[in-house]
C-alpha cells in the first residue's frame, strides 16, 4: 500500500479537561499517514487519482479550530472518522495528534494520541 504524509500541521484549538484550555486555547500539530493505492496517480499525473493534500489540510483544520472536546483521543477520532468518511480512496489512517504544551507540572515536549482507522 502507498502512503501520503502530512507532517506537523499547526492549529490552534480549544481542548482540555480544564476550564483555561477551553478559554485560552492553545497550539496542536497534526500528523496524517493515508494509506491508498497511487499507482494511477504516479501513472498518470492524475490529481483525481490521489487525495488533495490542501483540501485534507483545511477539514482537519476545521475540526481541530472548531467546537471544543475534553480530550485529545476525541480530536483525535474526529479527525480520523472524517478522512474515512470523506474520502473514499483512503483505505487507512494513521493520525497523530500531540498537544505541545499540557497544564501539566512536568518538563516534555507534549503528549500525543495516535488513532488508526481502516476501512471496513
Amino acid at each position: 500500500m502507498d502512503r501520503v504524509s502530512l507532517q506537523a500541521l499547526e492549529c490552534y484549538g480549544y481542548h482540555g479537561v480544564f476550564p483555561e484550555e477551553n478559554k485560552l486555547g492553545q497550539r496542536f500539530i497534526v500528523d496524517l499517514d493515508l494509506d491508498l493505492d497511487l499507482v494511477r496517480a504516479g501513472r498518470d499525473d492524475d490529481l483525481f487519482a490521489t487525495v488533495n493534500y490542501a483540501e485534507i489540510a483545511e477539514r482537519v483544520k476545521q475540526i481541530v479550530e472548531g467546537p471544543p472536546y475534553k480530550l485529545v483521543e476525541a480530536v483525535t477520532e474526529a479527525i480520523a472518522a472524517m478522512l474515512i468518511r470523506e474520502y473514499p480512496l483512503i483505505v487507512e489512517a494513521h493520525v497523530r495528534l500531540t498537544k505541545p504544551n499540557p497544564p501539566v507540572p512536568f518538563h516534555f515536549a507534549g503528549v500525543a494520541v495516535t488513532i488508526h482507522r481502516k476501512r471496513e
